[in-house]
């Protein structure tokens, strides 16, 4: 650290301040004004981890990204009164800010049309239909019908949550809050606060294997061979083990993948009792677990009122199949896409969301079912821009990939789906030459000869 040769700032380099990127020990940079964090971190309402991941950089472009312009009058508080000396915008920054600017100016943040109330009447008729399917109706097939509508209403319902975690959809904070407990917690049984905990982190460190939890399903599925060396977890803080029975399963990881994913929900549930039940400190904790048994009251009730248990089970079955096209979508978007291990840094957050996210192509008829996340790229860019815009600014977002020669990765549905069972497949086999090279068991040779 050292003074300015008389000027009124104190000097700090980015080396010196790579050094603070410790709990008690935060230091961040914003537009070169360096800021302690430390005793913040824990009232962050995005959570620490964004905070930890990022800790000793400059992270202007992940702070204009994530906060409206009010959020830069309470930075003062944290300042220490350095400035980063060798502070340098690149380029693609520079282009990237002066984009959040003019969407800043032109009201688009604030512009959310008539979406909201749209998804809101969209999602109560077809829960209305689902419960008279299953109460009203008598036939198997109704019933299945029923079943498959509400897996649905989960993804429209989803849709309308994830908006509701990025910005407000509603008239105010409490009410939005509000949303959220009912479109996470009530509706799905999935805690908002389990995907605030767990989306915070993957935005923030977007295909990071040992950063992004949203990479990190061992031992079910691996998107790279990365993964088979045991890497240590930055989210869960534990090591993501690589062994014989996950070997076993990545090896087939490119057959499973799609069953995986139709059961997928069941982990959900799992993780959201273990987050809301565990010493871990979790914002509105008892609002969470008043929400999650509301859904665990009332979709236990519909399911008993269908007559016999092979229909109760084909039911939820239907229902967590259908949902599963978002269960997929989500993977589409990430893991045929880049890949890198070690923490995120603030000076490529653009490049980062670029190499990190595959969008989803398809007709503006469509852009309801897949919720604005096949524009996963410009969400990821500016994750507080209403859905509704996402379209009108993809150009701009492809011209500036186009300009600073970064990728811009747009995809149907079906070629989607290939690059991800490609990638799948790549892990597969190379996870079956890591089985036991040693063995002489010729079943299993002649069971893996194929894939």
């Amino acid at each position: 650290m050292a003074d300015d040769g008389g000027k009124n700032n104190k000097l700090i380099t980015s080396d010196e301040l790579k050094k603070h990127n410790k709990p008690d020990d935060l230091w961040l940079s914003i537009q070169g004004k360096v800021y302690n964090v430390t005793d913040w971190a824990k009232d962050h309402p995005g959570g620490p981890i964004p905070l930890l991941n990022l800790a000793g950089n400059d992270v202007t472009d992940a702070f204009i990204a994530f906060h409206p312009a009010s959020a830069w009058s309470h930075l003062d508080r944290f300042f220490t009164g350095y400035h980063l000396q060798d502070f340098h915008v690149s380029h693609v920054s520079k282009d990237y800010r002066n984009l959040s600017a003019k969407f800043t100016q032109s009201g688009l943040f604030e512009k959310k049309g008539h979406g909201v109330v749209i998804s809101l009447l969209f999602i109560a008729a077809l829960l209305s239909a689902v419960f008279y399917g299953v109460l009203r109706t008598h036939s198997f097939s109704s019933h299945m019908l029923s079943g498959a509508l509400l897996g649905f209403t989960w993804m429209q319902i989803t849709y309308l949550g994830h908006d509701s975690g990025h910005y407000n959809i509603m008239s105010s904070p409490k009410f939005n809050k509000l949303a959220q407990i009912m479109t996470g917690n009530c509706l799905t049984g999935i805690s908002i606060a389990w995907w605030k905990w767990t989306h915070n982190a993957h935005h923030v460190a977007c295909n990071s294997l040992n950063y992004d939890p949203d990479l990190q399903h061992l031992p079910m599925l691996a998107v790279s061979n990365k993964l088979f060396h045991s890497l240590t977890s930055r989210f869960y803080n534990r090591k993501l083990t690589f062994d014989p029975l996950s070997k076993f399963f990545i090896s087939y990881q490119h057959f499973t993948f799609y069953p995986v994913m139709c059961v997928a929900r069941v982990n959900l549930y799992l993780q959201t009792f273990l987050l809301l039940f565990s010493a871990r400190k979790v914002p509105d904790r008892a609002l969470n677990i008043l929400g999650i048994a509301v859904f665990w009251t009332w979709f236990p009730l519909l399911v008993s009122c269908l007559p016999n248990w092979p229909e109760r089970v084909l039911f939820v079955l239907a229902s967590f199949c259908v949902c599963a096209i978002q269960h997929v979508q989500f993977c589409l978007n990430h893991f045929a896409a880049s890949v890198y291990v070690g923490a995120p840094k603030g000076n490529d957050w653009f490049e980062k969301q670029t190499s990190g996210t595959i969008d989803i192509s398809c007709s503006p008829n469509m852009d309801w079912f897949f919720g604005g996340l096949q524009f996963q790229l410009e969400h990821h860019l500016f994750p507080r821009l209403p859905r509704c815009h996402l379209r009108k600014i993809s150009p701009l977002v492809q011209e500036l990939c186009k300009k600073h020669n970064l990728p811009y990765i747009s995809l149907s549905f079906f070629e989607a789906n290939k690059w991800t069972l490609r990638t799948l497949r790549t892990a597969a086999l190379e996870a079956r030459e890591m089985v036991d090279p040693a063995s002489k068991n010729l079943i299993w040779e002649a069971v893996n000869t194929h894939g």
